[in-house]
């Protein structure tokens, strides 16, 4: 599955393809960028609550790509 223009992943979720992140970049979680995008995002979660609640939405499939925890992203060990 290809996701749209400008996007770098695609996902099938109840038969809608969710396409989400930045084309052409990498996260690194636990870096200054990573605790930075996490933060934008934490606010953007209390900003569009729908989107905060479903699991599937690209604002939560792309955090969980940067492995926000709050307004930190951590680096696994």
């Amino acid at each position: 599955m290809k996701p749209r223009k400008g996007k770098a992943v695609a996902k099938k979720v109840d038969g809608k393809k969710v396409s989400y992140g930045q084309a052409g970049k990498t996260p690194k979680p636990g870096t200054a960028k990573g605790n930075s995008y996490c933060s934008r995002s934490d606010a953007q979660m209390k900003k569009y609550p729908k989107a905060a609640k479903d699991p599937n939405s690209p604002l939560r499939l792309s955090r969980a790509r940067w492995k926000c925890q709050g307004k930190k992203s951590v680096k696994k060990k």
